[in-house]
Order: C-alpha cells, then sequence, then structure tokens
C-alpha cells in the first residue's frame, strides 16, 4: 500500500513538473511578444492557456484520490494539500500570462511611446520566481522556498519604478495616455505573478514544517 501511495505521489510531483513548465513557457513567450511586437505569439500564449487549465484540473483530481483513498499520513498529507493550493495560483500565473499576450496583441501595430527597459526586467525577476518556487516544492527545499519570498521586494521595486516613469511620460504628453495605462496594466500582472510565486513558495513552506504563514497547521 505504501509503495502504491509514494509511486502515486511522483506522479504527482511530475504532473507539477509539467505545469510548471507550462506556465515558465507562457511567461517567456508572452515577455518575448511584448518585446518584440509579435501578435502571432501573443495568440500562441492564449490558446494554450486551455492546456494550463487542464492540467490544473488533471492535478486536482490526483489529490483528491490521494485524499481520499490512500488516506495519507499528516506529512504526506502536507504535500498533497499544498500541491491543491498551489496549483490554483499556477493556474492564475498562467491567466496572467494570457492577459499580458491579450494586451500585446493590441499594442503590436503602435509605435511603443518609451523604451522598455522595467517591465522585460520585471517579468525575467518573477519569471525566476516561479520556476523556483516549484523547484523548491520538487526537492523539498526549504531555503529556496524562503529566497523566493524575499525576492519579491525586487519585483515590488520594479513595479514601483515603472509606474513613476509612465506617470512622468503622460504629464510630460497626455497622448501617450492610454498606451501607459496598458503598459502599466502588463506591469500589474507581471506584479501578480511575483505574488502568485510567494503564495505558492509559502505552501512549499507549509509542505516541509507544518506551518503556514508562522501558524502551526499539521
Amino acid at each position: 500500500m505504501r509503495g502504491r501511495f509514494e509511486e502515486q505521489l511522483l506522479d504527482l510531483h511530475n504532473n507539477m513538473i509539467e505545469m510548471g513548465a507550462l506556465i515558465e513557457r507562457a511567461i517567456f513567450k508572452a515577455t518575448k511578444a511584448l518585446m518584440r511586437q509579435d501578435p502571432e505569439e501573443a495568440r500562441a500564449v492564449i490558446e494554450n492557456d486551455d492546456a494550463i487549465n487542464e492540467m490544473e484540473r488533471e492535478i486536482e483530481s490526483k489529490c483528491l484520490k490521494l485524499i481520499l483513498m490512500q488516506q495519507p499520513v499528516a506529512r504526506d498529507l502536507g504535500q498533497v494539500s499544498a500541491a491543491l493550493k498551489m496549483i490554483t495560483d499556477m493556474e492564475r500565473i498562467g491567466d496572467h500570462a494570457a492577459d499580458i499576450s491579450d494586451l500585446c496583441v493590441y499594442l503590436a501595430n503602435q509605435e511603443y511611446s518609451t523604451r522598455l527597459e522595467h517591465i522585460p526586467q520585471m517579468a525575467e525577476a518573477a519569471g525566476k520566481m516561479v520556476t523556483e518556487s516549484i523547484d523548491a516544492f520538487v526537492k523539498k527545499d526549504l531555503e529556496l522556498a524562503q529566497s523566493v519570498i524575499v525576492r519579491d521586494d525586487t519585483v515590488d521595486a520594479l513595479f514601483a519604478t515603472v509606474k513613476k516613469d509612465l506617470i512622468a511620460l503622460v504629464h510630460e504628453d497626455t497622448q501617450y495616455g492610454e498606451q501607459a495605462f496598458d503598459l502599466l496594466q502588463i506591469a500589474k500582472y507581471y506584479e501578480r505573478i511575483g505574488d502568485h510565486a510567494v503564495n505558492i513558495a509559502e505552501w512549499v513552506i507549509f509542505s516541509i514544517t507544518g506551518i503556514h504563514k508562522d501558524k502551526r497547521v499539521l
């Protein structure tokens, strides 16, 4: 019985890695579409969001079956419960990549009013947080999960810089207002991706320690 459970748990971990790869690719492609003003790349991200949603449903079903049929002990229950929570944030990350791509399609034929500098830096930082939060779950790496949480300050600081720069741009010339708003919304989506990576890291910590946001649960 224990061997069968561990086999199913390994399968769950592999699914988490697969879903993680999907959202990491979505972030990368959305950013590529933004920088190159490539509407086809952006549309590919939007279309692929269905695969991410389907993966969430598949993992959710496996988690529930593990809980109901295998009746895991507390330590294993923590891992499965954390996975259930994590996939919600992972799915939202996929949604935000699609949201960014949707705006990229709209912006594709417009000349950018400002050089994009801090937004791609946000994308890189947030994407790395996502990758490492999922790696931390698979490797049961407490230190890596904690480092993801700390690095959210970098993404937040970059967002504040983007906001300040875009406000200054509009003050200089109001004709840039609509595009500045769209670029600010894109930056906000990256900031939210970072927040979801933090949520994932917090559930990783829970899966290892039984503590979530300084409160013992298991």
